[in-house]
């Protein structure tokens, strides 16, 4: 007897949550090895609170940033205004935060898509494109880093690797924009121009035209500049934390660990990036030879720091969506499953 496909779904996402909160575990046993509580705790209760105020302000602009980018990136397929976009990004990471596996992605693409009546794939799209921008900054960043911060070989070599895999991830995203781009105008001279083409799907061709329209759109260039301006503010809040907490590093040396934390927490975590931010944290500090229990101390005191305020900032921006919290977690739950059935208006 054949699987029913939502059981299958369901199968892999318990796995998926089974891993992340495994790695979770691992994370944090890890960390907490040698950990000493109470020197944590006096260095904690000696930190700069106006520096920390400093690194949220920064925290929350950031993702301020990222709805204005993605008002930008989805201006080809509407004028979506930016409140709603804001509403949208903070929701997204109000899911992240409560549930594992990272599904504020699809909770705000969702969101979006059904207050502006802009497809689903299209949105998703936005946030794919949103991905890959990230990674060539991110890969672009270490790179110029590298150039003023000496960094250990087996670092280099690990960021060798990202730069050759986001190269290659480049080339395949331009290639397709110039074949779709050569496809468009060899169906311009058509009265009407077929979706699927002769050798493309119809859903696969859908997506590259979306691609298309993002890459070639004018506003794709201010949310590029956009996307610079994002992880500079990160980088910023993380900086301000660590001299919060008395860590006198650089503003490159922050750089540096909030690229290891981002690479990090992108893998399958559970909630809020658990026991995973305080991993990829620790290993980051630990480039500039930070000892073992101050790194440990700033990074769950960084984590508390940076995410409190997206708990409460977040709540209220899925109250003004018109969600619930119940109604989010069975939007989350479908989100989850390989066939969604079609969501009605909150």
């Amino acid at each position: 007897m054949s699987t029913p496909p939502q059981a299958t779904a369901s199968a892999r996402s318990r796995i998926l949550q089974i891993l992340g909160y495994g790695l979770a575990v691992i994370c944090l046993v890890w960390v907490l090895r040698d950990f000493h509580i109470r020197l944590a705790l006096h260095d904690m209760a000696n930190a700069n609170w106006n520096w920390v105020l400093i690194g949220i302000i920064f925290d929350v602009l950031s993702y301020g940033v990222q709805a204005l980018r993605w008002k930008f990136l989805l201006t080809p397929f509407g004028r979506v205004p930016l409140t709603r976009c804001t509403r949208a990004v903070y929701a997204g990471l109000f899911a992240n935060l409560v549930f594992p596996l990272r599904p504020g992605e699809f909770l705000r693409s969702y969101l979006i898509s059904n207050s502006e009546g802009i497809t689903l794939g299209r949105v998703l799209g936005s946030v794919g494109v949103e991905r890959l921008v990230d990674l060539v900054i991110a890969t672009a960043s270490l790179a110029v880093v590298s150039l003023f911060v000496e960094l250990p070989r087996r670092f280099k070599r690990a960021a060798d690797t990202l730069g050759i895999i986001t190269l290659v991830l480049l080339t395949i995203v331009v290639l397709l924009i110039l074949y779709l781009e050569i496809k468009l105008g060899q169906d311009s001279s058509e009265e009407a121009p077929k979706v699927g083409g002769p050798h493309l799907p119809g859903k696969l061709m859908g997506v590259l035209s979306g691609l298309h329209a993002i890459g070639t759109a004018p506003s794709f260039y201010p949310a590029v500049l956009a996307s610079l301006l994002m992880p500079f503010c990160q980088c910023v809040a993380l900086w301000a934390m660590m001299r919060s907490y008395g860590l006198n590093l650089s503003f490159l040396a922050a750089v540096v660990v909030l690229l290891v934390i981002n690479l990090g927490v992108s893998l399958p975590n559970a909630p809020a990036n658990m026991g995973a931010y305080q991993f990829f944290c620790v290993l980051g500090l630990k480039v500039f030879q930070i000892e073992s229990n101050t790194a440990t101390g700033f990074s769950f005191f960084a984590w508390a720091a940076l995410t409190l305020p997206f708990v409460f900032l977040g709540f209220a921006a899925l109250l003004r969506t018109g969600l619930s919290f119940r109604s989010m977690r069975e939007k989350v739950s479908g989100f989850r499953g390989s066939e969604r059935e079609p969501v009605s208006s909150p």
